[in-house]
């Protein structure tokens, strides 16, 4: 069968290149085309554009990239038209994505799969709407989705456990689990060129005074921003070059030696749990003014970060917009490094968040579904 995939970032890339080895398990005849990053086609398949050329955030950097961004939507739906693949699977970037959920469902093309769905429990839970109208099966990767989505608003979900559990669980088996350097701090300052300008500085700047305490500062680069970007912003940050680290596309390489981390929301912040690196959580937002507003209008959850959510309490502290400054951040890291007041109890907390998530299999659960359902439509 013809399956068309879309991933917007670096996360959405890696979940999707391994539900296509799966899919390819399942349906020996699989092909691919997709709109997603270098591991998609390390797999196989047409890529058809690169996620970097659409991944962009907030509302300047959309406005400066909007024709981009809708040359991309149109060259999409002109794929999946002439293409007419059997299945179109989305994962996350719902800005995106459910504007081709709409198009692929008016045009009669074809079901259509959500992988890693939305996080309208969080915010825009109107969404809804759009998912049931538009999305034949959604797929969850989160526990607490399950009463979201089919106690609250009836919409039946199958989840299938959470792929990330299966990524660092096959890097421990291939690489075994080194003994944590407790003098390396991880910085993982997220994968879009918007969120690394507001934070990796900010990172750099709380950190760089222990680097005179004997600590090393590791930077995990996201694969598809430049080199030439991260050296700006390190110089920007005041902290010697010679003291930080730059890495590239080896984030589980970095977690499995380091002793604490910082690390934006999303998915890093789940990995960083698996692999039992205490952290702090921190996401710069301009203004405090705005930080109240969206807590209180728009937010619908307690958390930022998927670890505290999943485990149903604060496990991590979250220093979100102006709480993000050294005065605030230097004591939390502080707090979290060997020794720390917070460090033993963190890692308590990712016990419980991991017998949460349950056992490795996420994406060979929802591949096995995804082709029987195809396979009773085809009959």
């Amino acid at each position: 069968m013809k399956y068309f995939l879309i991933a917007g970032e670096t996360s959405g890339d890696l979940h999707a290149a391994n539900l296509m080895r799966a899919l390819r398990r399942e349906d020996s005849e699989a092909e691919f085309r997709f709109y997603g990053g270098d591991l998609m086609q390390a797999v196989g398949g047409e890529l058809l554009c690169h996620y970097r050329h659409l991944a962009y955030m907030g509302v300047v950097p959309v406005l400066l990239h909007l024709p981009a961004i809708l040359r991309g939507m149109s060259d999409c739906k002109r794929h999946i038209r002439e293409w007419r693949p059997d299945v179109v699977i989305l994962v996350d970037y719902p800005g995106f994505n459910l504007k081709i959920a709409r198009y692929v469902r008016e045009a009669g093309i074809c079901p259509v799969y959500y992988y890693i769905s939305p996080k309208i429990w969080a915010w825009k839970e109107h969404r809804i709407r759009q998912i049931r109208r538009d999305v034949d099966r959604l797929f969850s990767i989160l526990p607490f989705e399950v009463d979201f989505f089919e106690k609250k608003h009836h919409y039946p979900i199958s989840y299938v456990g959470n792929p990330t559990v299966d990524e660092v669980d096959a890097y421990m088996r291939a690489h075994g689990r080194p003994a944590p350097d407790g003098h390396t701090i991880a910085l993982l300052p997220g994968s879009r060129s918007q969120e690394l300008k507001d934070n990796l500085s900010r990172m750099l700047q709380a950190a760089g005074p222990l680097t005179a305490e004997g600590y090393r500062l590791v930077v995990a680069m996201a694969p598809a921003q430049p080199r030439a970007f991260y050296e700006q912003l390190i110089a920007r940050s005041g902290v010697e070059r010679s003291c930080v680290e730059l890495v590239e596309g080896r984030t589980y390489e970095v977690l499995s030696r380091a002793g604490a981390a910082l690390v934006t929301s999303g998915t890093a912040t789940l990995e960083t749990a698996l692999f039992r690196v205490p952290q702090v959580v921190c996401y710069y937002i301009a203004g405090e003014w705005l930080v109240s507003f969206l807590r209180r209008h728009l937010l619908k959850v307690p958390f930022i970060s998927l670890v505290n959510l999943v485990a149903g309490r604060e496990v991590v502290p979250e220093l979100v917009g102006p709480d993000m400054r050294p005065e605030v951040l230097v004591p939390s890291l502080r707090s979290i490094l060997p020794g720390g007041s917070r460090r033993e109890d963190m890692l308590r907390g990712y016990e419980e968040m991991a017998e949460k998530l349950g056992e490795p299999g996420a994406p060979v659960h929802a591949a096995r579904e995804m082709v029987a359902r195809l396979r009773s439509r085809r009959g």
